[in-house]
C-alpha cells in the first residue's frame, strides 16, 4: 500500500478557516496600531527637541534660543523634527509657533498644528516646548480616561 504525502483538502480548509478568523480580528486594529506609532514618534520628537533644548541652554550660558528655534538648526540637530497628530489638524508638520500669550507658568498653544515654544526670555516658562495643540487627546484608550491633550506632553 503507498502512503500518501500532503494535506487533505479538509486540512487545507481547517488551515484557511484559522487563517480568515485571525484576519478578521487583527484587521480593523491596524490603523489603531498606525496611529500609536504616529504618537509614539510624535512623543520621541518631542524628547529630542527638549534634550536640544538643554544642550543648546548648558553651551550658551544659561540661555535658550531667542527665536523658533532656527538657532539649534544644523548645529545642534540635522533638522527640527517633524510633529505628528493623527486625525487632527496639518498630519505631519515641523512648524514651530512662538507661545506670545502672556502666561508666565505654562505655554499657551494656538492649536495650528506643529510644535508651541516658549521664547521670551522674561516669561517663568522660557526654554518649554509642547505640541502646538489643546483640545485634541492622544489615542491612549481611545479618548478614555487615561488620554491626554496634546499640549500636555
Amino acid at each position: 500500500m503507498r502512503k500518501s504525502k500532503g494535506f487533505t483538502l479538509i486540512e487545507l480548509m481547517v488551515v484557511i478557516v484559522i487563517l480568515g478568523i485571525l484576519a478578521a480580528v487583527i484587521a480593523p486594529r491596524i490603523p489603531q496600531f498606525v496611529n500609536k506609532a504616529k504618537e509614539g514618534r510624535t512623543k520621541g520628537n518631542l524628547g529630542t527637541l527638549r534634550s536640544t533644548l538643554n544642550i543648546y541652554y548648558s553651551d550658551n550660558d544659561g540661555k535658550y534660543p531667542y527665536d523658533t528655534l532656527a538657532s539649534i538648526v544644523p548645529k545642534y540637530i540635522k533638522k527640527v523634527p517633524d510633529c505628528v497628530l493623527p486625525g487632527s489638524h496639518q498630519d505631519t508638520t515641523s512648524a514651530v509657533t512662538a507661545d506670545g500669550a502672556d502666561s508666565p507658568d505654562a505655554l499657551t498653544p494656538s492649536d495650528t498644528s506643529g510644535w508651541c515654544y516658549e521664547n521670551i526670555s522674561t516669561e517663568g516658562n522660557w526654554g518649554d516646548i509642547c505640541v502646538n495643540c489643546s483640545f485634541h487627546t492622544d489615542d491612549n484608550n481611545s479618548g478614555g480616561v487615561n488620554s491626554a491633550a496634546w499640549s500636555s506632553f
